[in-house]
C-alpha cells in the first residue's frame, strides 16, 4: 500500500510540475500529498480504520494527526535503520540488492528487471520472499548496537559495492539505467559516512572507490554503447570533481589501522584515474595487486593483476602470467590474451579474440572482441601480402 501511494505520488508530481513547474519545496509538497492520499486510502480500509487505526494513533476521534518528523536528519536515520535491516545476514545478496533498489533507492521492478536481465514476476518472488525472511527472523528496523555494528557493517558494504557494480559492469543496455544505480550506491555509502557509528575506515575507502570508478563514467561506452577500453579512453572525459572526491575519501579511510580491501582497491582506481604512463604508475598497481591477492584472492582481481605486470615489465611477462591463471570460462581472460599476444603473435591474438567473442555474453563485448578480431585479420593480410 505504501509503494502505490508513493507511486501515485510520484506520478502527480510528473504530471504537475510538468505543467507548472515544480513548487519552491519539491519535498514539502511530495510528503504533503503522499499524506492526503495515505489519509483517503487509509478511509477507504473499513478494517483499518475501525482496528489498526486507533492502536496507532491512541487519539480520541476528532483529535489532530501526530506530527512526523520530516526533518532531513530524520529521513537520513530512518534510511540507515532500513538500510541495515535490508543487509541482514539470512537474506541472499541478490535480494539484498533487490531490496535496497526498490525500498531505498525507488526503483521500479520493471527497472530491476532489466538490470539484472530478468522479468517482473521473477523480481517479485524475489522481492516476496526476502519480505518474509524479515517477517520470519523478526527482523528489526534500527541501528545494530555499537557491539554489533562492525560485523553488520560488512555485509551493508558488500550490498552497496554489489550495487554499484551492476551499474557500473551491467549487461543492461540502459545507459541511463546503469549510472543511476551507480549514483544510488554513492549515495547509500554517503549516508553512511554522515553517521558517527557508521563513519569508519572501510565505508569511506569504499566511497573512494566508487569516487574513482565513477569518474570515468562517461569514457568508458560511445555513444553507439560500444565498450571502450582503458588505454583508449579520452581522458578529457573524466570527471575531475569526482576524482577529487575520491582523494578527499580516500584520505579520510587512512585514519586507524584498518586496511580493507575496499582500501587497496581505492587506491589501484587512485593511480587508474591519473593520466601519466609511466613506470612508477604501473608498478604501483602491481604491488597494491599483490597486497590485495593476499588479502582475499579473487580470479578476476588476479587477471587485472596480468594486465597491471604486463603494462610495468612487457608483454612477455604478462603472457607468461596469463597461462598459469587458466581462466578458461572467462571471456576477460581470453580478451586480456589477444591484448598481450597482439603485434607478437597475431595468429594466437586472433585465437584468443575469437573465443572471447563466443563466450561474451552482451552485444557490446562481442561487437569489442569482434573489431579487435578485424584488426588484427587487416594486419594479418597486411604482412602476408607481397
Amino acid at each position: 500500500m505504501a509503494e502505490d501511494i508513493a507511486s501515485e505520488t510520484f506520478l502527480a508530481a510528473a504530471q504537475t510540475w510538468g505543467l507548472e513547474g515544480p513548487p519552491p519545496n519539491p519535498t514539502a509538497w511530495l510528503y504533503h500529498v503522499a499524506k492526503n492520499k495515505a489519509r483517503t486510502t487509509l478511509q477507504r480500509e473499513q478494517v483499518f480504520r475501525t482496528n489498526v487505526t486507533p492502536a496507532i494513533k491512541g487519539l480520541a476521534p476528532g483529535n489532530s494527526d501526530p506530527e512526523i518528523d520530516l526533518s532531513p536528519q530524520s529521513i537520513d536515520d530512518s534510511q540507515l535503520q532500513m538500510m541495515f535491516a535490508i543487509c541482514h545476514p539470512s537474506i541472499p545478496p541478490e535480494a539484498q540488492i533487490g531490496l535496497a533498489l526498490r525500498i531505498l533507492c525507488g526503483f521500479g521492478i520493471l527497472e530491476i528487471a532489466d538490470a539484472f536481465l530478468s522479468n517482473k514476476e521473477t523480481i517479485n518472488k524475489r522481492l516476496f520472499r526476502a519480505r518474509e525472511k524479515l517477517r520470519e527472523e523478526n527482523i528489526r528496523i534500527e541501528l545494530p548496537s555499537p557491539a554489533e555494528i562492525t560485523s553488520r557493517l560488512g555485509t551493508v558494504l558488500t550490498t552497496i559495492y554489489l550495487l554499484f557494480n551492476e551499474g557500473y559492469y551491467s549487461e543492461s543496455g540502459n545507459a541511463i539505467l546503469r549510472k543511476d544505480f551507480c549514483l544510488e550506491a554513492i549515495r547509500l555509502c554517503y549516508m553512511l559516512t554522515g553517521n558517527a557509528s557508521t563513519d569508519q575506515p572501510q565505508v569511506n575507502a569504499l566511497l573512494a572507490l566508487m569516487c574513482f570508478h565513477a569518474s570515468r563514467f562517461e569514457a568508458r561506452v560511445n555513444n553507439k554503447g560500444d565498450i571502450i577500453l582503458y588505454e583508449d579512453q579520452d581522458t578529457t572525459l573524466w570527471n575531475t570533481e569526482l576524482i577529487s572526491r575520491g582523494g578527499y575519501y580516500l584520505s579520510r579511510a587512512a585514519h586507524g589501522d584498518t586496511l580493507s580491501t575496499y582500501h587497496l582497491e581505492a587506491m589501484i582506481a587512485y593511480w587508474s584515474t591519473q593520466k601519466t604512463d609511466s613506470p612508477e604508475k604501473w608498478e604501483n598497481i602491481l604491488q597494491l595487486y599483490n597486497q590485495l591477492l593476499q588479502l582475499e584472492y579473487s580470479p578476476i582481481a588476479a587477471l587485472n593483476r596480468t594486465y597491471a605486470l604486463a603494462r610495468a615489465n612487457g608483454k612477455q611477462a604478462g603472457i607468461a602470467e596469463a597461462i598459469k591463471l587458466k581462466l578458461i570460462d572467462n571471456h576477460f581472460y581470453f580478451a586480456l590474451l589477444g591484448e598481450l599476444y597482439t603485434n607478437i603473435d597475431n595468429g594466437k591474438a586472433s585465437e584468443n579474440f575469437q573465443r572471447a567473442m563466443e563466450l561474451a555474453r552482451t552485444p557490446a563485448d562481442r561487437a569489442m572482441m569482434e573489431k579487435k578480431m578485424l584488426s588484427i585479420t587487416s594486419c594479418l593480410k597486411r604482412t602476408s601480402s607481397p
